[in-house]
This record gives C-alpha cells, sequence and structure tokens, in this order.
C-alpha cells in the first residue's frame, strides 16, 4: 500500500505574508510602554531611600548603562533583523544549547514581568477603587473584598486575558492608546511640577537637594543596582524585530528613541520629586523611606493637591497596562521564535489562520502568567530573579555583539559607534550590576538557577535532538553561520583511487562549505618491504599520482583543500589516528566496493574507534553530486542520522532544485490508521531537515529490504543511515548491504559521532 503526498515545510511561516507591520512609531511604543512609567513609580522611592537627591546620578548612570546596552542590541537587531530578541542573537553566534538556555531565562523573564505588572495594575486598581469607594461613601468603610488577595488576583488575571485576546486578533495587541495616554499625563505632571520649581527660590532648591549624596558612593551603586531594571523595555523591541518595517533604520531609531523619552521622563520628573514634591519638615530620605512605594503619589499630591493624586494613579493604571502589553507581546514572540528552532515545541509555533498571529505562543504565555499569579508565593524573589536574569542577559549581548562585529564579513547597517569600547565598558556595567543584584537578592540567583536546570532536563529529554536537526539545517542553507559561530569543521578525505577524487571533493564540499570550513585530503603511503637507493618505490609514486590527480579535481571544483601525506603499515589505523590528532568534525570515505566481508569489517572498525561523523560515498565513475536530482531518503523514523543527513540536504537544496522522497516501510499488518499516523509523523519529520516541498512515502511490505532496493534504482542517490548499538559499536547491517549489492547506484552511508 502505498500513501504519497507532498509536504511543504512550515518552519520559515512568517506572522503575515511580509510579516512586517510595526513602522517607526508602533516599535517606538514598544518601547516605551514596557519602559515608562512602571519603574519609576515603583522603584523611585528605594532610589531616593538609598541615596537622597543622588537618585538623579544614580537613575542618569543608569540611563548611560542602558545607552551602551541600547547601542550594541540596535547593531544586533539591524544585523539580525527577526524576532526573539536575545535568543535570536545567540542562536546566530553560539551554539544551539546555549542559545536554548539563554532564550529559555528570558522567556521566564520576560512572563515574570508581565505578571509583576499585572498585579502593579491589580494594585493601583484597588487603591484607586477603594479612594473612590471613599469620595462617593464618606461614611462608610470600604468593602473588605476589595482589599482580599483574591481580587487583585483576578484583576491581574482579567487584564492579562484581555491583553492576550487582543494580541490574538491583533498583531498591535491594543496597547498603543495606553501608552501615548500614560505619556501625557507624566508630561502633564512634569510640567506642573516645573512650574511650581520655576516660583521656588534658589536657596529652598540648594537646601532640597544637599546633602547630595548622603549615604557615599556607597549608597549611589545601591540605587543604581535596585533600579537599573526601571531602564529596561527597549530590548523587548528586538524580540518583534521580524515585524518592524525597514528593520535597517527603525530597529536603531525606536530603541534609542524609547530611552531617550524614558530619561527624558524619569530625570525630570526625579528633580521635581525631590525639590517641590518633599512634605514640609521632612528630607527626601525620610519621605522615601517611610513610603517607598507610594513616594511619587505623595511628592505630586504635595505640589497639585488631590487632582495630583488622581494623575498618578491614571499614569500608574496605564503604565503597569503598557508595560504588562510590552511584555507579553516579546514573550510570545520569543516562544513562537524558540519553537520554530525546536527549542520549543513545535505546536507553540502555528499562525491562526484568520487573525495571523502567533495564538497558540500568546496562549502559553497567557497561561504561565496565570499560573504564576495563581501559584507562586514569593513574587518578590521572582521579580529580582528577572531582574538578574535581564542584567545577565544584557551583558551577553555586549559580548555577542562584539563576537558578531569581529566575525562578520559584511558592516552591520547600524554601527555602534567607538567600537569596542562600548561593549566591553557595557557588559562589565551590566555584570556589576548583576553581581549585586545576585548579592543583594540570593534568593533571585537560586530561582533562577532553578528555572534554568529545569530547561536543562527538558531540553536533553524533548528538544535537543529535533532542535539540532534544524540547526543543522540552519548551517547548511546559510553558511555564514558557522563563521558567526567561529566554527571553521574540518573533513578528512582520504584518497586512494583518483578516479573519485572529484566524486569525493563534491561531497566534502556539501559536509562544510568553502571558504567557512576545511577539507583535508589524506594520502597513507604504505613503506616498501624493500627500497633501492636512487629508484623512487612505487607505493611514492602512487601517492603522487593520487595527490595531483585529487588537487586537479579540487582546482576544477573552485576548491583549495588542504593535503597530508603520511606513511603507515596499516592504513586504517592511520585513518583514525589522523582523524583524532587533527579533531575532524567529519571522515568521509570512498568504496567501490562496500559488500566485501572483509572491508565492511574494517570500515566498522574505523567508525567504531573515531569520534566524528562518517560518510561513506559509493559511486560509479564519473558520478558528481551536484548531478543529482532525484534523492531517495529511507528512515526508520527513529532520527538516528537526521542532524548529518540534514547537513546534506541543506547544502543539496542551497545549491540546486532537487526532488527528494521520504520513505518509511512498515510491517504489512500495519493498518490504514497507523499508515497515516506514520505519514504525518514523517512528514513533521522531514519538514524539520529540508527547507522545500518533499514527497512522502509509507508503505507496507514483509520485504522493505526488497522495496528500497526497487525505490533506488529510480533514483540518482539514495541515503541510508548506518546501524549503531552503543557509541562504540557500529554496523553496516543487513539492510544496508541488501541495498548495495542489488542496486548499482551512488549510494551515501551516514554514521553519525558519538
Amino acid at each position: 500500500m502505498i500513501d504519497r503526498s507532498a509536504v511543504p515545510n512550515t518552519a520559515a511561516t512568517e506572522i503575515a505574508s511580509d510579516g512586517r507591520h510595526l513602522g517607526l512609531a508602533r516599535a517606538t511604543g514598544i518601547g516605551v510602554g514596557a519602559i515608562v512609567g512602571g519603574g519609576i513609580l515603583a522603584l523611585a522611592g528605594v532610589a531616593f531611600a538609598a541615596t537622597g537627591p543622588g537618585a538623579l546620578l544614580a537613575f542618569a548612570l543608569n540611563g548611560l548603562i542602558a545607552l551602551l546596552t541600547a547601542l550594541s542590541f540596535a547593531e544586533l537587531a539591524t544585523t539580525f533583523p527577526e524576532s526573539g530578541g536575545t535568543y535570536t542573537f545567540a542562536r546566530k553566534v553560539l551554539p544551539v544549547q546555549t542559545a536554548f538556555a539563554v532564550g529559555w531565562v528570558v522567556w521566564f523573564a520576560s512572563i515574570v514581568a508581565a505578571v509583576l505588572y499585572a498585579l502593579g495594575f491589580a494594585a493601583f486598581a484597588v487603591v484607586a477603587a477603594q479612594s473612590l469607594w471613599d469620595i462617593v461613601y464618606d461614611a462608610h468603610a470600604s468593602p473588605t473584598w476589595l482589599a482580599a488577595s483574591w481580587t487583585a488576583t483576578g484583576l491581574a488575571i482579567a487584564a492579562t486575558t484581555l491583553y492576550a485576546l487582543s494580541l490574538i486578533r491583533s498583531n498591535a495587541g491594543g496597547g498603543q492608546w495606553a501608552t501615548v495616554g500614560k505619556v501625557i499625563v507624566f508630561a502633564v505632571l512634569i510640567a506642573l511640577g516645573a512650574w511650581a520649581l520655576a516660583g521656588r527660590a534658589p536657596a529652598d532648591i540648594s537646601r532640597a537637594m544637599s546633602p547630595f549624596l548622603p549615604s557615599g558612593l556607597l549608597g549611589l551603586f545601591q540605587a543604581m543596582g535596585y533600579t537599573f531594571i526601571a531602564l529596561q523595555g527597549f530590548d523587548l523591541i528586538a524580540a518583534v524585530g521580524g515585524e518592524v518595517r525597514a528593520p535597517e533604520r527603525n530597529l536603531s531609531r525606536a530603541m534609542l528613541l524609547s530611552l531617550g523619552i524614558a530619561l527624558g521622563v524619569y530625570l525630570p520628573l526625579l528633580l521635581i520629586i525631590a525639590t517641590v514634591g518633599v512634605t514640609p519638615g521632612q528630607s527626601i530620605v525620610t519621605m522615601s523611606t517611610d513610603n517607598p512605594e507610594t513616594v511619587v503619589a505623595l511628592a505630586v499630591q504635595n505640589y497639585l493637591g488631590s487632582a495630583g493624586f488622581w494623575l498618578v494613579m491614571v499614569a500608574a493604571i496605564l503604565s503597569m497596562l503598557s508595560a504588562l502589553h510590552a511584555n507579553l507581546l516579546a514573550a510570545s514572540r520569543m516562544a513562537q521564535t524558540m519553537a520554530r528552532d525546536r527549542t520549543l515545541p513545535h505546536l507553540i509555533e502555528r499562525i491562526h489562520q484568520r487573525f495571523m498571529t502567533p495564538a497558540p505562543a500568546i496562549i502559553l504565555c497567557t497561561l504561565l502568567v496565570a499560573v504564576i499569579l495563581l501559584c507562586l508565593g514569593n513574587l518578590a524573589a521572582a521579580g529580582a530573579a528577572a531582574s538578574l536574569i535581564f542584567l545577565v542577559s544584557f551583558a551577553l549581548v555586549h559580548w555577542i555583539a562584539f563576537q558578531a562585529r569581529s566575525r562578520s564579513r559584511q558592516p552591520p547597517p547600524f554601527r555602534t559607534p567607538f567600537f569596542p569600547l562600548v561593549p566591553i565598558c557595557g557588559g562589565i556595567a551590566c555584570l556589576a550590576l548583576a553581581l549585586f543584584q545576585g548579592i543583594a537578592v540570593p534568593a533571585a540567583g537560586l530561582l533562577a538557577s532553578i528555572w534554568l536546570a529545569a530547561g536543562g532536563i527538558l531540553y536533553s529529554a524533548l528538544f535537543g535532538h529535533r532542535a539540532g536537526v534544524v540547526d543543522a539545517v540552519a548551517e547548511a542553507t546559510d553558511p555564514n553561520l558557522m563563521q558567526l559561530r567561529g566554527r571553521s569543521p574540518l573533513v578528512l578525505v582520504p584518497i586512494a583511487n583518483p578516479a573519485n577524487a572529484a566524486a569525493m571533493i563534491g561531497v566534502a564540499n556539501a559536509l562544510t562549505p568553502p571558504g567557512v570550513g576545511r577539507v583535508l585530503l589524506l594520502t597513507v603511503v604504505t613503506p616498501p618491504e624493500a627500497w633501492h637507493p636512487g629508484t623512487d618505490p612505487p607505493q611514492l609514486l602512487d601517492a603522487q599520482y593520487v595527490l595531483r590527480e585529487s588537487l586537479a579535481a579540487s582546482f576544477a571544483a573552485g576548491l583549495a583543500p588542504e593535503a597530508l601525506t603520511t606513511v603507515a603499515l596499516q592504513p586504517w589505523e592511520e585513518i583514525a589516528r589522523v582523524s583524532q590528532l587533527h579533531r575532524c568534525e567529519s571522515l568521509l570515505l570512498g568504496l567501490s566496493d562496500v559488500t566485501s566481508d572483509a572491508i565492511a569489517l574494517q570500515m566498522e572498525d574505523l567508525m567504531s574507534h573515531v569520534d566524528c561523523d562518517v560518510v561513506v560515498l559509493r559511486a560509479p565513475p564519473g558520478w558528481q553530486l551536484d548531478q543529482v536530482q532525484r534523492i531517495l531518503v529511507p528512515t526508520g523514523g527513529r532520527g538516528g542520522h537526521d542532524q548529518l543527513r540534514a547537513r546534506l540536504l541543506g547544502h543539496l537544496c542551497r545549491t540546486g532544485q532537487r526532488d527528494i522522497t521520504f520513505l518509511q516501510v512498515l510491517p504489512k499488518q500495519a493498518s490504514a490508521q497507523t499508515l497515516q499516523r506514520t505519514q504525518s509523523a514523517l512528514a513533521a519529520f522531514a519538514a524539520d531537515e529540508v527547507l522545500v516541498p518533499v514527497n512522502i512515502e509509507v508503505l507496507a511490505s514483509e520485504a522493505p529490504a526488497d522495496i528500497i532496493t526497487r525505490h533506488a534504482a529510480r533514483n540518482d542517490l539514495t541515503i541510508l543511515g548506518l546501524q549503531r548499538f552503543h557509541r562504540r559499536r557500529k554496523v553496516f547491517g543487513e539492510m544496508v548491504l541488501h541495498v548495495a549489492r542489488h542496486t548499482p547506484g551512488p549510494l551515501l552511508l551516514l554514521s553519525r559521532r558519538g
């Protein structure tokens, strides 16, 4: 029974047909929505209590560090204008395992930030409701249920759910109105405060600002460590980078504009609070120590009366809502990008067919926010952990920016000025603040470590294998990725027969891209039993001829491989020795006959003793890889060699149009339902390996080897995996030997490392 269908790959699905719908204003709005408001309302009191009027300097210095960080973010975001933010940057420059760790913890930090802003909205909404109750019902106390914890939790979940629904229905998600509204309110507060400040005598202002640093430099550093998170949010623009129009211009401008707007709000407001907002008879330090969470509201009330209190309430509610929206949006896009790379379950990357939004990713993030709201008791530790994670990730971004600029061949659209001073100074500053955060709140480091450990277990058990396959495809289709990661894989190609040199060079080229990887041609000379001075032994003449023909074939293909000639009594042992000595990533063997028992045993022994991928090519004279059109990929469905196979197929699809068929043979008694399930699973399996439409064939037969042999005869190349019993035992297996004996066509036999 044959069930065949053409299956397109969906890994590169975008949010919409062009994928980009955010202009400069809306991209800037995401950053402003995340930064402005929530941080200063929550942390101004902490900063003033730690360092007095010097909080103004603490925020300014944090603004400088944030500017350095934003410059590194801007360079990376314009170099890699894709959604995913810090995770995407890590995936481009670091190994996939490290990129997962970065994405996993930063995703968690964004989720926790959304939780905190949802609770912040609920807290201010409850305070506003209680105040309104007192105004309307002067003689009656507000109902107890308003102050109940479940009320705040319910309001937080309701706000999160509403924003999730709006994000599903629209890419913008409806957060712009809250951002615009809060900026207007803060502008009013600053304008009226400036009017009040203009009426103060210079001597009064000087007294209010003295002493400027009552706790000295230690207090200043403490205030910086506590409040740097108030400027986090410009990085969320990079998380939606794949949705921003003209990213080479708009991404960098949006980040710098959003940070500039935030500092334009924070610094004047802090100055006003420290001067005209202080309660008579108190200093800003004592006022903030007594009321760390409400100092902004009290200060504004001091110079605007009750109207000021309500302006702060409006600003606070809008700030929390816009920050909730921005973090939920960024978290969903990061989850979608990770799912696209298979570092999270692939179902999360799906797009809503009507609204063209990543609905599963949005729903998952919303559910996680709700679960944390309902279950996590120590939200303060979670918030500190999020702050610590952001700081460490910012330091990592500086290092990635340094590596990307150093390794890339193309200049980025936006170039960080004063390179490498900016990423070096910014990275050191972020690490110093992260160290302070870890010391100040030890539970933060513990919680972050627990989450990272949980992610490591999930990655190893569920995500790692398929993520490695998708990453191998990415490297094959974009060779610059290897260069950005600092990789230069070496392929060892022992050549004894010059007739297959051209074919071997072609396959080596598929295993490691020219200009990035390296190919080492190996010629092993066996020493003569007797040698007469003045004459060249036949072994040496043969080696010279093989090397000359191999290099000629390489030059004809536009390649410049390295060459090595060694002398050894046992060529097979010498190949293994050279492979280990040069730490080869792949070993390519070319044999005209793999069905001989003696040769098969020697090759099985070699494959079992080298710690690298092994590829065996059996091809007729004159065969060339670039002439292959029809490719057969039989699979048992276990994915033992799919990373190596994905690299080969990725190169073939990058260099030409191919007709690829994935074939799986089930027992004859398999039911129709089993065949259908297998076809669906094989289609998903193939979609991860190949970025072009492929054919899927699922058959039921008692003679699978015969089925594969018949199909192999109709194709230009058959790719088979070798059996692996354990780490040091790999064999050809009866299936491979049967196909090799009964079909003369080209074969590529794969054995993965380990």
